[in-house]
């Protein structure tokens, strides 16, 4: 009965895929074995070392570092060599050919397994107890072969150095290494979209080219949604379909690089459209619909179809636009709109000749010295916020609306509310992340009208909580005492610890109130909750705000309930919630509506409420 290898080598204690089959035609190696004319197990033996060879290369890097650390044995030489090493020294140590036995040894005899790959230390091996494993299969040595390291991709060499190319001509597909892990493979472009990153955009050349086009009409941004399919050099260009009806000027771009058949280097914006879902896409189309207007009206835009689409996130591109309609900073029919863009642009500049004309001197000393303090704790260690440009725009948004409110004048926070404004507006004008680029390489009208949107619409958003900075800070009072009825209710055990450790609310909420999270929360975490804080209505800053602030308490619950008052203050005052992403907020967003069609207009359910009610309450913990 002839002798037959088994289906797959042992597995290694760290082989990232012990279940994967690899194909001969993608890790090769020239594996010549040795075989005997007069024993057909010792040809089948031979026959398996090439599959052991091959199987090495799925070990992982782990189990790699291991065997190096790992004394020489069996006479092998102390001297540290490279993977690479042998292959310089002469042909016959290149390539790992298994050691023919000059003896049968019995079945259960151990393996020797050798670490170096020289001649000499082949010659000076010796059967030992450590670093040898027992088997029943087999009856010869081979050699350890160390995976190569991290290949160089590129469009003339796609096998890893120290390899063979893939028999018969097929130029095996690009492979890589990660961290840790085993070989895998990847897509053509997904591995120049990963192994060629875009680099990021700070100077002039972030400024779009239709700058003045957008700071005319807003509107032109929608150009900017358009489906185009991503380009690429291997496959035939698609239709494309352009939402606005005629083909942009970079129709002809795209077909040209789509058919060409030169290899390029990925953009980042290539790189994002490659990936978009359609989901995506359908919600990119509804913006555009929604922006566009109906026809019966004329173009104007339905604030309430506005509203449902944008609840669930604006899409970045569109964003400036969307949130001057949402606040009513532009009005909903088309005619009046530009008209009413550029008086109310001219009006700022004209409040700021008022105010700041007649000098330093000439302002009130108060206000000014506050928010000169406060301009420069906004936003440490952001670039945007640390350019003297736009200090001094800051200084004019804020002192200005000061000077406009007399009832509240300037109070602490305000700063913050202002730099999600700030940031989406340029991101207007300026193809790369807001907060990296200095707007001193703006032109001085594109700056002034940035500031002038800015200004607008943060004067929109604080009429709307004007009681939150009037005398005693009424409005936050309520929603503090709001906050601590609605926790009794959602989680008892919670509200319970905290009057046992006499933590009193206005200790940690009144800053959430008072800066709108955005303490808490990154500028464009900030910016995604706002997106829907806009859809939700004039109120949504106050109201909805406030069960966005019980959500993120009770998600914290089971970690408070566990510490002492010390530790409660400490950890409200400093959430781990700096590294959220959108999906974080998006959570959170959705909790915070759930209590709100629960709780919101239920004022019978808060009146009587016992200091410690026992259980669960609805929709709670």
């Amino acid at each position: 009965m002839p002798f037959s290898a088994p289906a797959a080598p042992p597995a290694r204690p760290h082989t990232a895929h012990p279940n994967m089959s690899l194909a001969s035609s993608v890790f090769p190696r020239s594996v010549t074995p040795t075989l005997s004319a007069s024993s057909a197990p010792r040809a089948a033996s031979a026959s398996f070392a090439h599959r052991e060879a091959e199987w090495e290369d799925a070990w992982d890097s782990s189990s790699d570092r291991e065997d190096d650390d790992r004394p020489p044995t069996h006479g092998a030489r102390t001297g540290s060599r490279s993977p690479r090493a042998s292959t310089s020294t002469s042909a016959s140590t290149s390539t790992p050919t298994p050691i023919a036995s000059t003896s049968r040894m019995p079945a259960s005899a151990p393996i020797p397994i050798r670490q170096a790959s020289d001649a000499a230390s082949a010659s000076a091996m010796a059967p030992a107890a450590a670093g040898s494993i027992s088997a029943s299969w087999a009856s010869a040595s081979f050699h350890h072969v160390t995976p190569p390291s991290r290949p160089t991709i590129s469009a003339s060499k796609t096998y890893a150095p120290g390899t063979a190319p893939a028999p018969g001509g097929v130029v095996a597909p690009p492979s890589r290494l990660p961290p840790g892990g085993a070989w895998e493979i990847v897509e053509s472009a997904d591995a120049e979209a990963s192994e060629v990153p875009a680099p990021a955009k700070v100077g002039k050349e972030a400024i779009r080219d239709d700058v003045e086009d957008v700071l005319k009409d807003p509107l032109q941004l929608l150009r900017m949604l358009s489906h185009s399919a991503p380009p690429t050099p291997v496959r035939e260009p698609s239709s494309l379909s352009f939402p606005t009806g005629s083909a942009s000027p970079s129709t002809a771009s795209l077909l040209a690089v789509s058919t060409s058949s030169e290899p390029r280097t990925p953009s980042r914006r290539d790189a994002l459209a490659r990936h978009r879902s359609q989901r995506t896409e359908r919600r990119r189309d509804k913006f555009h619909k929604a922006l566009c207007g109906r026809v019966d009206s004329g173009g104007g835009v339905d604030l309430g179809e506005l509203r449902k689409v944008a609840w669930s996130g604006v899409p970045n591109e569109v964003r400036p636009i969307v949130w001057q309609l949402l606040l009513n900073y532009l009005p909903l029919p088309v005619q009046p709109r530009l008209a009413t863009l550029q008086r109310k642009r001219k009006e700022y500049s004209q409040l700021v000749e008022q105010y700041f004309g007649r000098g330093p001197a000439a302002l009130d000393q108060a206000i000014w010295h506050q928010i000169e303090i406060d301009v420069p704790r906004t936003r440490p260690g952001a670039p945007l916020w640390s350019c003297p440009t736009t200090q001094r725009a800051l200084e004019r948004i804020l002192y200005v609306w000061a000077i406009r409110h007399p009832a509240s004048g300037y109070v602490q926070g305000i700063n913050d509310l202002a730099t999600p404004f700030f940031e989406v507006f340029l991101s207007a004008y300026v193809d790369t992340d807001p907060e990296l680029f200095d707007v001193g390489l703006l032109d001085p009208h594109v700056l002034a009208a940035i500031e002038a949107d800015a200004f607008w619409c943060l004067t929109k958003l604080l009429d709307g909580i004007q009681d939150h900075y009037i005398s005693q800070q009424p409005g936050i009072q309520r929603l503090v005492k709001r906050m601590g009825d609605l926790v009794k209710r959602i989680d008892a055990p919670l509200a319970a610890h905290f009057e046992e450790q006499g933590v009193e609310y206005m200790q940690f909420a009144f800053r959430w109130m008072n800066c709108l999270l955005m303490r808490e929360l990154s500028v464009k975490c900030t910016i995604r909750m706002w997106d829907t804080y806009l859809s939700e209505g004039a109120d949504a800053f106050s109201q909805f705000h406030l069960y966005v602030c019980s959500a993120l308490l009770v998600k914290f619950s089971d970690r408070l309930r566990e510490m002492d008052f010390q530790e409660m203050i400490i950890f409200l005052q400093n959430l781990p919630t700096h590294t959220w992403t959108d999906v974080d907020v998006e959570l959170l967003l959705s909790e915070a509506y759930v209590l709100k069609m629960v709780w919101s207009g239920a004022d019978n359910h808060f009146k009587d409420l016992k200091q410690a009610e026992g259980g669960w309450g609805m929709l709670g913990r």
